[in-house]
């Protein structure tokens, strides 16, 4: 039986941690570079074990599991890899005459020893890709994976303490318990990512320490559809951003459409079309698709679902096995606005479309809710193109695709509002557990007595020139004549 983690544990955790940081063992360029190997080592040498985790957990499809969890964490890590000594090298910043003759820079320095509390949909890239942001930019580091996904937590648990080394970077198992222990501690940094509901727990948490916080949290990311698209194209990559993504249990999974009264028939007519050629006439039974992540969470989606007024709007769908932790693919249609389904983020394969009068009404829809973790556009309208993208409010805009934008590691991953604060992916993991710490370097010639008492009004008019970079007014003042 595993012994249970108590505050005492917490509390010696964070003093060998904080011991390790404060002797420089994770801020060398070698120890940052041999940590972020053997990540490499575990995704080449121990995929067949993730994949079977990911199956055990979530019923995930092989190529999801390989793709979407294996294969970015592999980018991730040989990105960080390639770019390491660049993001560790100090950026050179302009001086002025204020501050001449002088030299400065900002240098990226580790923030100290960080939290990350991960969560069970995607459970290995969830967990590692934060993780490879705090290594690199040269944290101590506390991985607490999800205790809903048990297979794929103690698979992390086993080999981050068998390949890293176990003074900077450690695993904490367990649920509630052991999450509020960690969180009584003083971190340096805590990055989250799940529910807005727990993320608010997690601000108290650190508000109590002034510890600064990323929360990846979601949202209800909406899709709207002009008429003037590839529809056949379009239902495609609906179908596959919605259930080809865990079954829909996806912080950036589409949560609803919008598009016109006039054109919902021919979207609903592909969607049924498209869904049919990827999941069979029988989606319940098809091998590519995840399941419902346990039973709490499958009694939540029966009740979205069953709802008054909202189980008579399924226009396609809406099957379920409670012992299969299964529900299929389900559209509906013209759903009230006060209900369940369009009050809460759905996390699942329930997909509900809203009509409009005309298109337009689409950005009123949209800015009437709290900001979405992403926001999807399909047209062909360079026009509508630009104003979505611009006057929209969300983490992240994608056009004419779904989710696609989690993969390019040059584009910042994260919130804004309600659907979460702060950003990673590529430097911007780095960035995220960096402290961008001001250098200003100065030598002893060149001291100028007019910053000096006694004042005069002489060098009030010089000193002005000098804080303005005026160097008119600065010859002048010299020259007598200011």
């Amino acid at each position: 039986m595993a012994k249970l983690f108590e505050a005492a544990d917490a509390n010696i955790l964070m003093t060998e941690l904080r011991r390790s940081f404060d002797a420089g063992v994770t801020r060398g360029y070698e120890w940052r570079v041999s940590q972020l190997k053997k990540l490499l080592v575990i995704c080449d040498n121990h995929e067949t074990e993730i994949v079977s985790a990911l199956h055990d957990d979530l019923g995930k499809p092989e190529l999801e599991s390989s793709v979407y969890e294996v294969a970015l964490l592999r980018n991730s890590i040989k990105l960080a890899l390639k770019q390491l000594k660049n993001w560790m090298a100090p950026d050179k910043a302009k001086t002025s005459l204020t501050t001449f003759p002088a030299s400065a820079e900002i240098v990226s320095e580790p923030l100290g020893v960080v939290l990350v509390i991960s969560a069970w949909n995607y459970p290995f890239l969830l967990s590692i890709d934060p993780v490879i942001g705090a290594i690199s930019a040269g944290n101590a580091v506390v991985l607490k994976p999800s205790e809903l996904a048990p297979a794929s937590s103690s698979l992390l648990a086993k080999l981050l303490e068998q390949y890293l080394d176990p003074s900077a970077v450690r695993v904490v198992e367990g649920a509630v318990t052991e999450t509020t222990l960690l969180l009584e501690q003083k971190w340096d940094k805590i990055f989250y990512t799940g529910s807005s509901k727990i993320g608010r727990i997690i601000m108290m948490a650190a508000a109590k320490h002034l510890t600064p916080v990323v929360l990846e949290l979601g949202g209800k990311s909406p899709v709207v559809i002009d008429s003037d698209t590839n529809l056949k194209i379009t239902a495609k990559r609906i179908i596959s951003g919605k259930w080809g993504c865990n079954n829909g249990q996806a912080c950036i999974s589409p949560d609803y459409i919008l598009t016109t009264k006039e054109y919902a028939p021919k979207v609903i007519d592909a969607m049924k079309q498209e869904l049919e050629a990827f999941y069979g006439k029988n989606p319940m039974e098809s091998k590519d698709m995840s399941r419902i992540v346990n039973s709490n969470h499958f009694d939540r989606l029966s009740k979205i679902l069953e709802e008054k007024d909202v189980s008579d709007k399924i226009v396609y769908g809406g099957q379920k096995n409670r012992d299969n932790l299964k529900i299929s693919p389900t559209i509906l249609l013209d759903v009230p606005l006060d209900s369940l389904i369009m009050s809460e983020e759905i996390f699942g394969p329930l997909l509900p479309i809203l009509t409009l009068n005309n298109l337009e009404e689409c950005f009123d829809v949209i800015r009437s809710r709290p900001k979405p973790l992403a926001a999807y556009l399909f047209t062909q309208n360079q026009k509508l193109k630009e104003r979505f993208a611009m006057t929209i409010s969300a983490g992240g805009i994608v056009v004419n695709d779904i989710a696609v934008h989690l993969s390019l590691p040059t584009l910042p991953f994260g919130g804004v509002g309600e659907s979460g604060m702060g950003s990673y992916h590529g430097k911007f993991s780095f960035d995220a557990f960096s402290h961008k710490k001001a250098v200003l370097y100065k030598g002893f010639i060149g001291d100028a007595a007019i910053r000096y008492p006694p004042y005069s009004r002489g060098k009030l008019r010089l000193l002005k020139a000098l804080v303005n970079s005026n160097l008119v007014e600065v010859f002048k003042v010299l020259l007598g004549l200011s």
